[in-house]
C-alpha cells in the first residue's frame, strides 16, 4: 500500500457518523455519542483524536488523553493513549504503526514518556504485540480494574476493564 493514500488527521464533527457506522457493522459498541464527547474534549484541550482514512474511507483512531484517571500518569503528567482501534479489513498495513506514531509525537512535545492501559484478552493481541515492538513495559503497578489496582486473591471480570498498564521513555 503506498504511504500517500493513508490520510491521518484530527477528528471533525463529520467524521462521526461514519465511524459510529463502521462499528456497528462489526457489532461493537461504539455509539456516536462517544465521539461527539472525545470532540468536546479535544476542543477544550483534554483529549486529542487522530483518525486514520485510506482512500477516504475511516480505517481507525487512536486518542490522546490529557486527563486520565489513571492516578500514577496523572500524578506526573503522563498522557495516556487510550482507544486505540483500526478496523479489522485495514489491519496489518501499517496503519495503526502510523497512528501510534502520531500519537507519540503529539505527546513528547509536553512529556518525556507516553502511557496506555493494554486490554489483556485475546481481542488485544495485535496491539499487545504491537506495544511490546514499540518498547512499552508494565509500570510495575500490576491490573487493574476500572481504575483501581485488583488486589491479589481478589476477583475481577475480564472485560474490556481490565488492563495493565503500560509506559516508554520518548526520545527527546
Amino acid at each position: 500500500m503506498n504511504e500517500a493514500e493513508i490520510i491521518i488527521r484530527p477528528l471533525q464533527a463529520a467524521d462521526i457518523p461514519e465511524i459510529a457506522q463502521a462499528f456497528k457493522e462489526l457489532g461493537w459498541h461504539k455509539p456516536a455519542a462517544q465521539y461527539e464527547a472525545y470532540l468536546e474534549e479535544q476542543s477544550r484541550g483534554r483529549r486529542s483524536v487522530h483518525v486514520a482514512f485510506v482512500g477516504g474511507e475511516f480505517a481507525g483512531y487512536v486518542t490522546v488523553w490529557y486527563e486520565t484517571h489513571y492516578a500514577p500518569f496523572r500524578e506526573v503528567g503522563i498522557p495516556e493513549i487510550s482507544d486505540f482501534n483500526v478496523l479489522p479489513k485495514f489491519r496489518r498495513r501499517g496503519i495503526g504503526s502510523q497512528l501510534m506514531d502520531q500519537a507519540e509525537a503529539e505527546i513528547a512535545q509536553v512529556s518525556a514518556e507516553a502511557g496506555l492501559g493494554a486490554g489483556l484478552t485475546a481481542d488485544y493481541g495485535a496491539a499487545q504485540r504491537m506495544y511490546a515492538k514499540r518498547g512499552y513495559i508494565p509500570d510495575g503497578r500490576g491490573l487493574h480494574y476500572r481504575d483501581h489496582p485488583a488486589a491479589y486473591g481478589e476477583t475481577v471480570r475480564v472485560d474490556d476493564d481490565l488492563v495493565l498498564y503500560l509506559t516508554r521513555k520518548l526520545k527527546a
